[in-house]
């Protein structure tokens, strides 16, 4: 295993390994992805225990301070200045992260360090962005998020019934009589039951 002396096979497996481990961490459970990365990294490691690749630690400083923009440009809808410092602490971090005869001399390839940076970024934009409007989306069935919302009964309510509300159609009880084709506001729920009330008046559109 000879070819793990090349600074430039550690980066990549480095690289490959922290692709990995983040899908196994945005798809758990698989088994393949988490083994996958703990073998690629391990390797990486290897590689550099064995041969005595010496690492710059300002380069993984470099790193680091890129990962924290990056996440911070991630987080905003208008950050094309702090993505652009974050490739670019990213890329030089990634070329002088192993030492070389000189220190002004990059280890790395640097068209390798900047295609690999480049595209592992954009990987982890999407997915940090994706993660974002996961979290952010409100539930399709948000029942809390229906209450004061009105609709029309789609039967008599009163112990049970059913009525439509936001384009659905809902399980519904009242505690008074209310006919069908009436005006309804939701005013709590039971469950998965709404609790409504009848409007005297069709509500605006």
């Amino acid at each position: 295993m000879d070819f793990l002396q090349d600074p430039n096979v550690v980066y990549v497996l480095m690289a490959g390994g922290l692709i990995a481990a983040v899908l196994s961490l945005a798809s758990p459970g698989t088994g393949f992805l988490e083994i996958g990365a703990l073998f690629i990294i391990g390797v990486a490691g290897w590689g550099i225990v064995n041969y005595g690749l010496p690492i710059n630690w300002w380069a993984l400083l470099l790193l680091a301070i890129g990962a924290v923009l990056f996440f911070l440009s991630v987080r905003r809808s208008r950050a094309l200045p702090l993505l652009a410092a974050s490739v670019l602490a990213i890329v030089l971090g990634s070329a002088f992260l192993f030492s070389a005869d000189h220190w002004y001399i990059p280890a790395v390839n640097p068209v390798l360090a900047s295609t690999v940076s480049v595209l592992s970024g954009g990987f982890f934009w999407i997915v940090g962005r994706k993660a974002i409007e996961a979290s952010e989306a409100r539930p399709t069935h948000d029942l809390e998020g229906l209450i004061g919302m009105t609709g029309e009964a789609k039967s008599r309510v009163y112990n049970e019934g059913s009525v439509l509300v936001n384009s659905e159609l809902w399980s519904a009880r009242s505690e008074q009589p209310i006919a069908e084709g009436a005006w309804v506001r939701v005013v709590g729920r039971e469950g998965f039951t709404l609790k409504v009330e009848p409007v005297e008046t069709q509500p605006p559109k």
